[in-house]
């Protein structure tokens, strides 16, 4: 008995495993006709969108790069631009600045000659009214003169008083 149920389990053992192999074969079969082509076919869409993410993360790491030499151009021509700028403006204030002196000097002589040409003329003027004063003075004292006989006392006293009335006349004017 003891054969009788160890040849069974061999035979047993046996037809399992053939039974296991035969089923196994016919899954793979199976599988391969009706489920590997779509497994295929969602591996190779898996990996056409990972290459396609890559091309695109590639393609946008190339524009940012672009990008970014085309902003560092414009930020170096707008600091050449702010600093011609800056030199523009220190030329034209320097500019500025000479002409602003150039003209307050020609004032400032014109504003000298005037001044020079109006103290002549009043020193001319003040001139002629001090000769005619003395003219007239002069006449007054020779009339008195002339119409009385003076000490020399009386002389004297005459004369410091048209003196005086010349110096108030002067500070009237």
């Amino acid at each position: 008995m003891l054969n009788l149920v160890i040849a069974e389990t061999v035979n047993t053992t046996l037809g399992n495993l053939i039974a296991v192999t035969a089923s196994f074969v016919i899954l793979m079969a199976l599988l391969k006709k009706f489920a590997w082509g779509a497994v295929q076919d969602i591996l190779k869409k898996r990996e056409d969108k990972i290459a396609n993410d890559l091309d695109s993360a590639e393609q946008s790491r190339k524009k940012a790069a672009e990008l970014e030499k085309e902003r560092e151009t414009q930020l170096a021509s707008s600091r050449s631009d702010a600093a011609d700028i800056i030199k523009n403006a220190k030329e034209s204030g320097e500019l500025i600045r000479q002409n602003i002196i150039k003209d307050t000097k020609e004032e400032v002589s014109r504003l000298k000659d005037r001044a020079q040409t109006e103290i002549k003329d009043e020193r001319d003027n003040a001139l002629t009214s001090v000769k005619d004063d003395v003219a007239t003075l002069s006449l007054q004292i020779a009339e008195k003169i002339l119409s009385k006989e003076l000490s020399q006392d009386a002389h004297q006293d005459l004369i410091n008083e048209y003196m005086t009335k010349l110096g108030n006349t002067k500070h009237e004017a």
